[in-house]
């Protein structure tokens, strides 16, 4: 291998991106705009879910009820309802998610008996958010229910009747607040990076046949293997300022706790850049239009990073043949390190099995690369 070759290659290839607007606006500004939307628009956490509330009594006690769902922060209400027929009405429209119907003898047979009925009904057509708020929904009205029971009980001479004490003291480790924009940033950054990687490589040899230079790069004594490193250096370049950006963007804009080691994080994200600009760098070698390249090499690293990485979707379930798919998923294996070394603080011992899978990845596309180039014109 000729390093003055090498170099020459290197430095044709950062004059052709300087020179080049969309491959300067794929580089610079996508980042930025991508972590923008997907760190806030991507979220799994429900907060203040439109509520229509239906209180046919209007008493100190419905009214305590209804605070108590706005106390929680999970629920807002949208509208006070006077009938049955309003309440499908805004169900309908869509004006509120869930309503919450107390009937008119609440308070009467909550302090006759110690017990009373509530209706709380949600709008399944996103059956996600309305798991999720229906367990919110069961959540106040349980600790409501218990306040309630113990006064009941308190007034009466009696204690609440119970089966058994049980004394529920749960931990959440690495994500104690079970804030979903920790678990979700880091499959940001790999979701990022591969994107921006693959779409930048997929046009480098691409650009050559459409621009008619590759005569020109076939009859010289530059080698295949000086090709494709050359060309890659200034992109592997740029790969690294993006994740740099992204990776601090997650830790310092979205505060995203950070507890491993910078190392390993580097490291790996070099592997992974690597990887999936060898991908990009095949495609542009296979396919010689510019626009072809590019949207395959979408294919190629967006569906994959996005829905079977565990970046949005858990793995564990997914079906057995889906998960036995995502084996052959290099993104898997980045985005379980960005996780596990964002909010677990792992080592590389740790991380060994994602990391060693990297590897041979890298080992596996730049080998394949490297021999798909041919100085041919057929």
């Amino acid at each position: 291998m000729n390093l003055g070759r090498l170099f020459a290659i290197a430095f044709k290839e950062t004059l052709q991106v300087w020179r080049d607007p969309r491959s300067l606006a794929i580089a610079l500004l996508m980042p930025l705009m991508q972590m923008v939307l997907l760190g806030y628009g991507v979220s799994l956490d429900i907060r203040r879910v439109p509520l229509c509330v239906y209180d046919q009594e209007h008493s100190q006690t419905s009214r305590e009820l209804v605070q108590r769902f706005v106390a929680s922060d999970w629920f807002v209400i949208a509208r006070n309802l006077n009938d049955e027929r309003a309440v499908r009405d805004a169900m309908n429209r869509g004006t509120c998610i869930g309503a919450v119907t107390i009937p008119v003898n609440f308070s009467r047979v909550l302090a006759s008996t110690g017990n009373a009925e509530v209706q709380t009904v949600f709008d399944a057509t996103d059956a996600n958010t309305t798991t999720i708020a229906t367990g919110y929904a069961q959540g106040v009205i349980a600790l409501a229910t218990a306040d309630f029971a113990a006064r009941w009980a308190a007034a009466h001479g009696t204690r609440p009747p119970s089966v058994g004490s049980v004394d529920l003291q749960p931990r959440v480790l690495f994500n104690e607040g079970l804030d979903s924009r920790n678990f979700i940033i880091p499959g940001v950054v790999a979701v990022i990076l591969g994107l921006i990687g693959a779409q930048l490589t997929s046009l480098t040899v691409a650009r050559e046949w459409e621009r008619g230079t590759m005569e020109q790069l076939i009859s010289t004594p530059v080698t295949a293997l000086e090709v494709m490193i050359g060309k890659l250096i200034p992109y592997f370049a740029i790969g690294l300022f993006d994740a740099a950006f992204c990776l601090a963007a997650a830790a310092f804009w979205f505060q995203v706790p950070f507890r491993g080691s910078l190392v390993t994080v580097l490291l790996t994200t070099g592997l992974f850049t690597v990887v999936v600009m060898g991908i990009g760098y095949l495609v542009s070698v296979r396919i010689r239009s510019q626009l072809g390249a590019s949207q395959v090499a979408l294919m190629l690293t967006m569906l994959p990073t996005s829905l079977l990485s565990g970046y949005t979707f858990p793995i564990d379930q997914m079906p057995a043949p889906i998960q036995a798919v995502t084996l052959i998923v290099y993104a898997r294996y980045y985005v379980t390190i960005l996780r596990a070394v964002f909010l677990k603080g792992s080592t590389v011992a740790d991380l060994a099995v994602p990391i060693l899978a990297l590897v041979l990845y890298a080992a596996a596309i730049i080998w394949i690369a490297a021999r798909a180039f041919r100085k041919r014109l057929d």
